[in-house]
């Protein structure tokens, strides 16, 4: 897993206990997405140029230990499945140095005009150049 998307918590991002509210971590969890995306070379303005889409089918969120305002969070993720129309990428936020606050994965769905389609080989050759491993399946 490669860290692509830190962030320092914002008053905002966090609850009434004083900790990040659990529904912030799905932000974290696509704002690594999206920058994983620029990283590989496909970020969001080009997919949505081309001929299809990615759109999120589930999310699984396993929350480890909170994070509070003001501490510095660095996120990871990496593809874990492509199959030929879904991808799923396993993902953590940690505290810069400390504990995994939140591990999980997300699943996408490669669509074109609404309905699934498969995920473009280009797509597939620049996961596998970025990542010290390919995904299983590729």
């Amino acid at each position: 897993m490669r860290d692509v998307w830190n962030t320092t918590v914002r008053f905002e991002e966090t609850d009434a206990q004083g900790i990040v509210f659990y529904g912030n971590y799905v932000t974290y969890q696509d704002e690594t997405f999206s920058q994983y995306l620029r990283e590989i070379g496909y970020p969001w303005t080009d997919i949505e140029q081309a001929d299809w889409d990615i759109h999120v089918v589930n999310v699984d969120i396993d929350y480890r230990a909170p994070a509070a305002f003001g501490d510095e969070l660095v996120c990871g993720i990496r593809a874990d499945a492509i199959e030929e129309s879904s991808l799923t990428f396993e993902w953590a936020c940690r505290q810069r140095d400390g504990p995994t606050c939140a591990e999980g994965s997300v699943t996408h769905v490669a669509v074109s005009d609404g309905e699934p389609t498969a995920v473009p080989e280009a797509f597939r050759e620049a996961v596998v150049a970025y990542q010290n491993e390919p995904p299983e399946p590729v």
